[in-house]
């Protein structure tokens, strides 16, 4: 149940605020669309989203031992971070 809770609130924190969170919010506003159908659809491509996750994890670490992956998995989001940093302090 750890595990779950655990992987549960990384992925809910993460998505908190994201674009696809803004989209299926604008989706959802548009009010000839079925609010039931915005999450249905939004909830199906997070669930086929998580899945390609899941798999691509599941392949890389065939490839990949464990502390590397996690090495190579922290500096890209380290670079992710840097690169939306760079974008938000350059003047326009």
């Amino acid at each position: 149940m750890t595990a779950f809770l655990t992987v549960f609130l990384s992925v809910f924190i993460a998505e908190l605020g994201d674009k696809t969170q803004l989209a299926t919010a604008l989706f959802a506003a548009d009010e000839a669309r079925s609010k039931w159908l915005v999450f249905l659809a939004s909830s199906a491509a997070l669930v086929a989203s998580a899945g390609i996750a899941t798999l691509a994890g599941s392949l890389a670490r065939e490839f990949v031992e464990g502390p590397m992956l996690k090495i190579v998995a922290g500096c890209g989001f380290i670079v992710i971070g840097a690169l939306i940093l760079w974008g938000a302090l350059k003047p326009a």
